[in-house]
């Protein structure tokens, strides 16, 4: 029982306390460690020790670009760091505008918008476009901040098993029900396989949907030129009315925008409540942007390098009789290794790191109970050795760690 006579932070931390117990207790506990002297595959810990990052997002390598770091500082020495507003009072500058533009020509669509976050673009879109209770049908393998967004904007969600279009088709049909939308990941961040967006752009086309995708682990890295995983899958560009991007993964910057009609960004300007209230994001951060979509077209070797890398590592791994995960037929790179229980993965997470390895253990709630993993992912920066070595170290924990049936 809480002492009512203790003062409030007392309170409080007897309140969190139990709940912070059961996390530690479940091998759920989540913290963080800086890392020094990144250069997007290696890094030094907190205790010197040189580790080789093998689960990061920078999958083109150009987080530490230093054409992006100089057009960063270039436009801080003019003109400093803020923008001191949201974008419809006096936050927006040539250099949102220019990156806007940029990125409508990248994704084929006629306008595009920035937010600061991928969180606040999906909560922004859905809100903006979904009225309460209308029927959404959403993947249950969906970034939290789409499942977020559909429960705040009060839709009835019909989440269908992970890629099963026809489980959802079969839904729809028993409830003799039409869908308002249909929204799913391009690419899944945890597992990294592709979304069927053919089968869903007939779904949505049937039922007169509208196709939202967030394609922030696709841009840049699949498809033609590195337009994503419409490109990838052969889904016109007209099927998918509403594209979700982020600046923060192959961009290796910050920020995320969506792309759509221009009918699309001006709702989107008016409604999207994540857009109106929050403060725009740093003109040197889109100058940088801007650099990262110019360089991420014209440098392909980029693209192909980090699939390359997932290949090998993919070969190997199912040479190895290791648990990857994911049933696909397109590369990604993200690569899964799912160990089963929540400990298991802090178990090879650990041996992993011992070995000058850092892959995060991903546990629930981000992943189904059961499917606890090593998120591996691969970046431009990463070499043919980095991938063989890993390689051998995963064989030698999958020995010490086995995975139960």
């Amino acid at each position: 029982m809480i002492d009512s006579t203790a003062d409030a932070v007392t309170r409080l931390d007897a309140r969190l306390q139990p709940w912070l117990q059961s996390r530690r207790d479940g091998g759920l506990w989540r913290q963080v460690e800086p890392l020094y002297g990144y250069d997007g595959a290696r890094a030094s810990t907190s205790a010197g020790r040189s580790i080789r990052v093998m689960c990061g997002n920078d999958y083109l390598g150009l987080a530490t670009d230093p054409r992006l770091a100089q057009a960063m500082i270039g436009y801080a020495g003019r003109s400093g760091v803020g923008t001191g507003a949201a974008h419809l009072v006096t936050g927006h500058r040539r250099e949102h505008a220019e990156l806007e533009g940029a990125l409508a020509e990248f994704t084929g669509r006629e306008a595009a918008l920035l937010f600061s976050t991928g969180y606040m673009a999906n909560l922004g879109v859905i809100s903006a476009l979904v009225r309460r209770g209308e029927r959404v049908g959403e993947d249950r393998l969906n970034h939290a901040s789409l499942i977020d967004a559909l429960r705040l904007a009060g839709a009835k969600s019909l989440r269908y098993p992970h890629a099963d279009v026809s489980q959802l088709s079969s839904r729809c049909a028993q409830l003799d029900a039409s869908l308002a939308m249909v929204v799913t990941d391009g690419v899944f961040s945890m597992d990294g396989d592709v979304a069927p967006l053919n089968e869903l752009a007939c779904l949505a086309d049937r039922s007169g949907a509208i196709l939202v995708v967030d394609d922030a682990h696709g841009l840049g890295v699949l498809g033609e030129n590195g337009r994503g995983s419409i490109s990838a899958s052969g889904c016109a560009d007209r099927q998918v009315p509403v594209l979700v991007g982020t600046l923060g993964k192959a961009f290796g910057v910050f920020g995320a925008f969506v792309a759509g009609s221009k009918c699309l960004i001006e709702t989107l300007m008016q409604a999207a409540r994540t857009y109106i209230y929050t403060t725009a994001l740093p003109p040197g951060v889109a100058t940088a942007a801007y650099q990262a979509v110019l360089i991420a077209q014209q440098e392909s070797w980029r693209r192909e390098r980090v699939i390359a890398m997932a290949r090998r590592f993919r070969l190997g791994a199912e040479q190895l009789g290791l648990p990857v995960g994911g049933n696909r037929q397109i590369t990604t790179p993200i690569q899964p290794i799912i160990v089963g229980s929540a400990q298991n993965a802090l178990s090879w997470s650990s041996e992993l790191e011992q070995a000058g390895f850092r892959v995060a253990a991903i546990r629930p709630p981000t992943v189904p109970e059961g499917t606890s993993r090593l998120r591996i992912s691969f970046t431009a920066q990463h070499s043919e050795d980095d991938v063989d070595q890993l390689l051998e170290v995963l064989a030698r924990t999958m020995q010490r760690h086995p995975v139960a049936d």
